[in-house]
């Protein structure tokens, strides 16, 4: 396709599954607009939300807790964690340390969760269990190598909440400012990370926090565990909540979105942008221009930049490396082995691929998660 850049966003031509009408409008642009048409702010998003608030304080009347919270100590999370104590919750806050955490994430969690008077419950995934999975989805040449991180701490979440009888989740997640993903960009799942390492590292993954479509079906519908996004409702500014969470907490800055991992930082800025071309701060931009809190001259401006500090991206893969327990030169092996996508090794996602309806209605209906995306696998 000839290179085009969408004329609402700067959805452009490297997006998978992209397409553009007779005015330049791309189908993400279109999807943007129907998810914030399905999810109104205003005072009928504040409304709505005010509902569902006392559904969670009757759902955990007399209970320790009433809502857990995953907490990365960025922005998003810890401004979720603030609100909550103003809107007269009892939150348990839950962190997944994957041993990448940055040292200011950590103060950040420490800090807000102290001053908050919130427990903070804080699960650390096996050392050796993640790396074999890390370097595994790195050896088979996929985009996403942070999934085995993402698969843990959407497990994590849901059997804490199982484990203290609390029937909502909420998470910090606002499409509006960090936009909607493209599925093969990122999808992955519990059968392919055991296959992945197996295969790659030789090693059968046992015992490890990734949830079964079984299993999550089962805490959807039978312990009626509900995943929330408040700031879908809600007038969230990013900028705004960065102030409040300094001013109030001392909270710090690390940099782009979900810079406050070293490995999600390393394959945001570094894997997808140099081996797969793959700029994923254009859907994040393109979600802040969507909702007004940027230019597009200016998104545009910021993506002619590397997402990575030349100065200081060599020392960022050497400590990568040696956490991960990799020499260098396989890196750079790794690097120029050919591109695979989801779809090159076993996985769940085959049976959703073929059976699209089947496969909406499961996940938008049982699992209330949102299937908008679907139609790109």
């Amino acid at each position: 396709m000839e290179y085009k850049r969408c004329t609402l966003g700067v959805w452009d031509t490297t997006v998978p599954g992209i397409s553009f009408d007779e005015s330049g409008i791309s189908n993400y642009a279109k999807k943007q607009v129907e998810l914030m048409r399905r999810y109104p702010r205003g005072e009928t998003g504040e409304n709505h939300w005010n509902t569902i608030l006392e559904k969670i304080k009757r759902a955990g009347f007399k209970k320790e807790y009433d809502c857990i919270i995953g907490l990365s100590g960025g922005t998003d999370s810890c401004y979720l964690l603030h609100m909550a104590k103003e809107w007269g919750l009892r939150p348990l806050a839950v962190s997944v340390d994957n041993g990448f955490n940055s040292q200011i994430s950590l103060e950040n969690l420490k800090n807000i969760t102290e001053k908050l008077n919130i427990e903070l419950k804080t699960y650390v995934i096996d050392s050796g269990k993640l790396k074999d999975a890390h370097v595994s989805y790195m050896r088979a040449s996929l985009p996403w190598i942070d999934c085995p991180t993402d698969m843990a701490i959407t497990s994590t979440l849901m059997r804490y909440a199982k484990k203290y009888g609390v029937k909502h989740v909420l998470t910090g997640r606002d499409f509006r400012s960090e936009g909607k993903q493209p599925l093969l960009w990122t999808a992955s799942d519990d059968k392919q990370l055991r296959y992945l390492v197996k295969k790659f590292s030789g090693h059968k993954l046992k015992n490890y926090p990734a949830i079964s479509p079984w299993e999550m079906g089962y805490l959807t519908t039978v312990c009626k565990i509900r995943r929330l996004n408040p700031f879908y409702y809600l007038d969230y500014e990013k900028a705004e909540a960065q102030e409040l969470l300094i001013d109030k907490y001392g909270w710090k800055y690390y940099g782009e979105h979900h810079h406050e991992n070293e490995f999600t930082k390393f394959t945001l800025s570094y894997w997808l942008y140099e081996k797969f071309k793959i700029d994923k701060r254009i859907i994040t931009y393109s979600g802040q221009v969507m909702n007004g809190n940027i230019s597009r001259n200016e998104a545009i401006r910021i993506l002619s930049n590397k997402p990575y500090d030349a100065l200081n991206i060599e020392n960022d893969i050497d400590s990568i490396c040696e956490k991960l327990g990799m020499a260098k030169k396989e890196l750079d092996i790794l690097m120029t082995s050919p591109n695979k996508n989801v779809f090159d090794y076993p996985s769940r996602l085959n049976f959703v691929r073929k059976h699209k309806r089947l496969s909406t209605f499961v996940i938008r209906k049982i699992l209330k998660y949102d299937a908008l995306f679907l139609d790109q696998l």
